[in-house]
């Protein structure tokens, strides 16, 4: 494996010794031409796969024509990117056909801009009395790394060593639809939350926590946001999380897969009553809606529309959920929750810990990303098919294998069985399957790498 020090990186990340050279689809390859399944998918950025020929082409038209203007002026993507995300989310809104779009670049931003109007629209609608706006949010949350942001979050390492921090936020436990109502008060202008905690574990709250959630923020003239960065554009078999339980959130916060992985794009789209409070001077962006990024954006939007990757998930997600039970069965693991083709997966912390099955899934192909000490996250793009799935699932299941009889180095230090190939990086890479509802491709083949050492990364 490649060296993955950076000496004039400051140390912000503890990535897993590897450094990716090429991607397409599923598939990426390292600098030594090893190639892997990805089961992380960028956060949830790529859920169209690396490189999907319509967005690829989608911003190479567009980087011929202009890329940017700043908003001091319109463009001509401007508007046909804002009324394409009316017409695929604002019908999952509150906002309806009449909503409102706000465009960002990252999802951090697509956040904080939720949290401005929302206390701009409880002073100048709602009349809160000035400064003494108050937003209920969750325990376990992650919105973001701005200073506000982190400041919502009960993670030390994400928190520790950056205040002093906002006032205005009232944590309670998520899930907890008592605690919500407890927290709320004739200053509470908005609960924010993650329909879907992706940071925390893919944790998924009672069925009844986001219903009750719109009855009470509907009851008391509060407005309900929906931080869908992660989990929304397909991810859960639907296109928002909140349609699971049938809810309409008052605004959406959107980000990751809206870009498809190539550029940096978010949005808040929902309710114009509230994202109206925000004219000329108070909010803005130097890149948020510029031409490239509505370009790639309307392309998104027009996948998601067409309804089959949320298809895909759901029904990949059904595979998912089988083969992760039947490792908690064989206590390879002591839990996993599954929702569309996204998971959360917790290791037993005597076979090791969630780094350790990181490099051991590593070790043999595939590629993903663990949280909070025995627990990983498994999300692979939305364009995956069944033998690849199935295959990573495979490697899974071995790598823990491993870890339970030989400890992180994986077992008896015997090679992966090669298929007599060279590993070479012009290998081309696999067809690309995601305009293909149920394509079919071969399994990618397992290439000769490398021992990780026990300290390795």
């Amino acid at each position: 494996m490649a060296d993955t020090t950076h000496g004039a990186l400051a140390p912000t990340y503890h990535p897993l010794p590897v450094t990716i050279a090429r991607a397409h689809g599923t598939h990426v390859w390292d600098t030594d031409g090893n190639e892997f399944l990805d089961f992380l998918s960028g956060y949830s950025a790529l859920n169209f796969g690396h490189l999907h020929q319509g967005l690829v082409a989608a911003a190479m038209a567009q980087l011929r024509q202009v890329t940017l203007t700043s908003r001091a002026f319109d463009h001509d993507r401007l508007e046909e990117f804002a009324q394409r995300l009316v017409e695929v989310m604002g019908p999952l809104t509150t906002g309806g056909e009449d909503s409102l779009v706000v465009p960002m670049n990252t999802g951090a931003e697509a956040v904080e801009t939720a949290i401005k109007a929302v206390r701009k629209w409880g002073y100048d609608v709602r009349g809160v009395p000035e400064d003494q706006a108050k937003i209920v949010i969750a325990g376990g949350n992650f919105h973001g790394r701005t200073t506000t942001l982190v400041g919502l979050s009960d993670d030390p390492v994400a928190r520790d060593g950056f205040g002093p921090f906002a006032p205005g936020f009232v944590r309670v436990p998520f899930g907890d639809l008592q605690a919500v109502a407890d927290a709320v008060d004739d200053t509470t202008v908005a609960v924010l939350m993650e329909p879907v905690q992706g940071e925390a574990g893919v944790v998924i709250p009672p069925d009844d926590f986001w219903p009750g959630l719109r009855a009470l923020t509907a009851e008391k003239n509060i407005a309900l946001v929906a931080d869908e960065i992660q989990s929304g554009l397909g991810r859960t078999g639907t296109t928002l999380a909140c349609e699971l339980w049938g809810v309409q959130p008052d605004l959406v916060c959107l980000g990751k897969a809206l870009g498809g992985g190539i550029v940096a794009v978010s949005a808040v789209v929902g309710k114009p009553e509230i994202l109206g409070v925000l004219t000329p001077g108070t909010h803005g962006s130097t890149f948020g809606g510029n031409p490239l990024a509505c370009a790639v954006g309307v392309a998104a939007l027009d996948l998601l529309s067409t309804g089959q990757y949320q298809a895909r998930a759901a029904a990949s997600g059904k595979v998912l959920q089988e083969r992760l039970d039947a490792l908690v069965d064989q206590g390879l693991l002591t839990g996993a929750r599954c929702v569309g083709l996204w998971a959360g997966v917790d290791v037993d912390p005597e076979l090791g810990t969630g780094r350790e099955l990181c490099e051991a899934l590593l070790e043999r192909g595939v590629l993903a990303k663990d949280t909070h000490a025995s627990t990983i996250r498994l999300s692979p793009p939305l364009s995956i098919v069944q033998p690849e799935l199935e295959m990573a699932l495979d490697i899974l299941e071995e790598s823990l294998v491993a870890l339970r009889d030989g400890g992180p180095g994986g077992g008896t230090g015997e090679e992966p069985d090669d298929d007599g190939s060279d590993g070479d990086s012009t290998t081309a890479p696999s067809a690309d399957t995601s305009d293909i509802p149920d394509a079919e491709v071969t399994p990618p083949r397992k290439r000769r790498r490398s021992r990780l050492s026990p300290a390795a990364g």
